[in-house]
């Protein structure tokens, strides 16, 4: 397909989002099935224009005075593939699959606006009820931490140590044009690429089968790292999902000590019996009843809840969910969070650590969460970890955000990561 053709596919998945309210993923595979001639290359480009689209769908409709799926896909080719509308024009010229043409007022539009002139939540991409708890997490900061969630995400990987060093693993991507990420100690990244290029499918490569490495975000790497399990602890992963800082806490301890996984949801717990039998992970037990861990209440030396959140953190992966957000799936996701941190706690031995994480920047679930837990829990106190920030990944280079000094929330803009929020509560002796 050309790329008249492949914009024009990019504008029907749009509108059918918009029209169907329904999640992105589900929309571009249901478009691929109704049109199987397109090539592999020509699904990852669509899919490209479509998710650029949606991370930046108010300021490309700001500027076009146009909210249409057309606008949208017009916005993609201007402003984050760099074309000219003049070579737009030479590129669809005799394609008669190409999409119709931008309508006069929106290009007049395009060309005469300034996007500093819009107001600032639309320059910031972000739902305008939203605004205010950016403002309150980052402060003067906050326009660019918003804007930060609106590029590209990267591929990053995490090596196994239990079967491979992060050299042995690179060296396999070489091709893939793989590198070392600057921060995550066994972090691998591959760039995002721009355009149309697609990601490579890592998980076909003869090393992800043998369980070298396992696909994970350098900020939920980081997160692992800072949770600082060590060998022959105790540790419970409460909201362990598809079990990513289960794996990477498991090899940071080499298989030593015991680290139990749990999760209410059993469909999102599945994957992770494949997955540590491919890691060679062998000091994990997972559990799917909550009944199944009451022997061990008041016993680990650490408990990671990684709580249900908003996911504002991941809006770079996942666009689609930024414009579905309300008012009443915060609140939601606060109570849940609430009631995880209630059931985690007693787990927690004397002495030993809550540790509470989110793929969310927003305060409410962040520093107010945490606040809010202490007050109720007195026996439970905020060790600051920035120190254990310095430790682990030393002072110079990139630092993460901390509003209030002792908690560390990491963000595309601070770490170059997706967003992440950690805090570190010590139960008392």
């Amino acid at each position: 397909m050309r790329l008249g053709g492949r914009l024009a596919g990019a504008i029907e998945v749009l509108a059918d989002i918009e029209t169907r309210k329904r999640p992105v993923a589900d929309a571009l595979k249901d478009w691929g099935l109704a049109h199987r001639f397109a090539g592999s290359g020509d699904r990852a480009a669509i899919g490209n224009i479509v998710y650029d689209a949606l991370r930046m769908k108010l300021s490309h409709a700001w500027l076009m005075d146009d909210d249409s799926a057309t606008a949208l896909g017009y916005g993609v080719m201007l402003r984050q593939w760099n074309m000219t509308a003049d070579a737009l024009r030479g590129e669809f010229d005799g394609d008669k699959f190409a999409p119709e043409a931008l309508s006069d007022s929106a290009l007049n539009a395009f060309q005469s606006r300034n996007i500093s002139d819009a107001p600032l939540h639309v320059q910031g991409d972000i739902p305008d009820w939203v605004q205010a708890s950016f403002e309150e997490a980052f402060g003067e900061s906050w326009l660019q931490q918003a804007q930060s969630l609106n590029e590209r995400p990267t591929l990053d990987l995490r090596a196994n140590t239990l079967k491979a060093t992060r050299e042995k693993v690179l060296k396999a991507l070489d091709d893939a044009g793989a590198e070392k990420t600057l921060i995550a100690r066994q972090g691998i990244r591959i760039p995002a690429g721009t355009g149309p290029s697609r990601l490579p499918n890592v998980t076909a490569e003869l090393s992800f089968q043998k369980g070298w490495f396992e696909v994970q975000d350098e900020g939920s790497q980081i997160v692992a790292d800072l949770a600082g399990a060590q060998e022959g602890e105790q540790v419970l992963d409460y909201c362990a999902g598809g079990g990513g800082k289960t794996l990477a806490m498991s090899a940071s301890m080499n298989n030593k000590g015991q680290v139990h996984a749990f999760d209410a949801d059993r469909k999102r717990l599945a994957p992770i019996i494949e997955r540590l039998k491919r890691a060679g992970t062998r000091n994990v037990q997972v559990h799917d009843r909550a009944a199944g861990l009451n022997s061990f209440l008041g016993k680990f030396d650490r408990v990671l809840v990684d709580a249900p959140c908003t996911g504002t953190g991941t809006w770079r992966r996942r666009p689609d969910t930024k414009w579905r957000l309300t008012t009443r799936n915060l609140e939601e996701r606060v109570e849940q969070q609430n009631d995880a941190l209630k059931q985690a706690k007693a787990f927690v031995r004397p002495g030993g650590f809550l540790l509470y994480v989110t793929c969310s920047v927003l305060p409410q679930e962040n520093e107010r969460q945490v606040r809010h837990f202490c007050a109720e829990n007195p026996e439970f106190s905020i060790q600051s970890a920035l120190p254990q920030w310095d430790s682990l990944f030393g002072k110079a280079g990139k630092r993460p955000h901390s509003s209030d000094g002792d908690t560390i929330t990491l963000t595309p803009a601070s770490t170059d990561t997706d967003g992440f929020f950690f805090c570190a509560m010590q139960k008392s002796a």
